[in-house]
C-alpha cells in the first residue's frame, strides 16, 4: 500500500493498472480491500486508485482536529484526487461509499468525468437499514465500551447476524473478520471510529434533498445495484438512474449490498463497458 500525507492525516491507498483513471470509495467499518477482486481485473487496462479512508477500518489514526464527518470525508476525497493529479475520473462507491461518491457530485469537481453507484445510502436511508442504524447507536457509547462491544465481532456467528455484515455479504466473511482488526485492537482507530459515528448520527438527513441537486449532474453515471439487496432499496437504484439525466442502471442478481465482494466478475464488466464506450463516445 502506498501512503499520502493528507490534512486529516495520512491515507493508506492502492494505485496500480494504466489506463482510464478509477477511485473506489469503501463504506463504513471497511477499507480498500473491499475492491480487491475487481481490481485484479480492471487493472489489466484501467488506472485503479483505492483509498483506506479514515472510516473505522483504517489502520493510521487520523489527527486529533480531523474533520470525519461524511462531509468533511468527501471533502478528504477531493484533496485526495487534487494532490494525486487525478483527472479525468470514473468515481465509483459501493454502500457509503456512494454517499461520498453523491457530496462529490454535489460539490461539482472538475477532476469527475463520471460516476459509478453501486448499492449505496440514498435518499432518507440513512443510516442504511438495521445494519447502520445498529452501528450508528453504538456510536454513543465512550470509545473504550465501544471497543468492548465490537469485541463479539470477533465471532463469525456474530458478524453474519443482520445487525452486523449478514445483510451487506453472502459470501464476503473473510473480509469482513480482516477489516474488524483495527478497530479491535487499535485505542486510537476506537477513538477516530467514534468521532465518526457520532458525526454520521448529527448529520443523518445529508442525502435527503438530492432530488433537488441530482438532475442537475449533467455527466454520465452508471447506476449498479443488488436485486436482492436488504440494507439499500432497489426502488432506489431505479429512482437514482431515473433522476440522473446520463444514468445508465444495472440490477445483479445473487448477491447483497457489497457487490464487489459477492459478484466481482459481473461488476468488472458493467464497469469496464461503460467506461470504454464512454471514452470512445468522448
Amino acid at each position: 500500500m502506498k501512503t499520502i500525507e493528507l490534512s486529516a492525516g495520512t491515507i493508506e491507498y492502492e494505485d496500480t493498472g494504466e489506463g482510464p483513471v478509477l477511485v473506489l470509495l469503501h463504506g463504513l467499518m471497511m477499507d480498500a480491500t473491499l475492491w480487491r477482486d475487481v481490481i485484479a481485473d480492471l487493472a489489466a487496462d484501467h488506472r485503479c486508485v483505492a483509498p483506506t479512508l479514515p472510516m473505522g477500518a483504517h489502520r493510521r489514526a487520523m489527527r486529533q482536529d480531523a474533520d470525519l464527518s461524511l462531509t468533511g470525508l468527501a471533502e478528504l476525497v477531493e484533496e485526495f484526487l487534487e494532490r494525486l493529479d487525478l483527472r479525468e475520473v470514473t468515481l465509483v462507491g459501493n454502500d457509503t461509499g456512494g454517499a461520498l461518491v453523491q457530496l462529490v457530485m454535489r460539490g461539482g469537481s472538475e477532476r469527475v468525468a463520471r460516476v459509478v453507484l453501486i448499492s449505496c445510502d440514498a435518499f432518507d436511508n440513512f443510516p442504511p437499514g438495521l445494519t447502520g442504524r445498529t452501528l450508528v447507536a453504538t456510536g454513543k457509547l465512550p470509545p473504550a465500551l465501544f471497543g468492548a462491544f465490537m469485541q463479539q465481532m470477533r465471532l463469525r456467528l456474530v458478524r453474519r447476524l443482520p445487525i452486523a455484515f449478514g445483510w451487506l455479504t453472502r459470501r464476503g466473511d473473510a473480509a469482513t473478520a480482516r477489516w474488524m482488526r483495527p478497530v479491535l485492537r487499535q485505542p486510537d482507530i476506537r477513538r477516530d471510529t467514534v468521532k465518526l459515528l457520532r458525526a454520521a448520527a448529527a448529520e443523518k438527513d445529508f442525502l435527503t434533498d438530492s432530488s433537488e441537486w441530482l438532475p442537475t449532474f449533467q455527466r454520465p453515471a452508471l447506476i449498479v445495484w443488488a436485486s436482492q439487496d436488504r440494507v439499500m432499496p432497489p426502488e432506489h437504484g431505479r429512482r437514482l438512474a431515473a433522476l440522473l439525466p446520463q444514468a445508465e442502471l444495472a440490477e445483479i442478481d445473487d448477491s447483497y449490498t457489497l457487490v464487489p465482494l459477492d459478484q466481482p466478475e459481473r461488476l468488472s464488466a458493467l464497469v469496464r463497458k461503460f467506461t470504454t464506450v464512454r471514452q470512445q463516445s468522448g
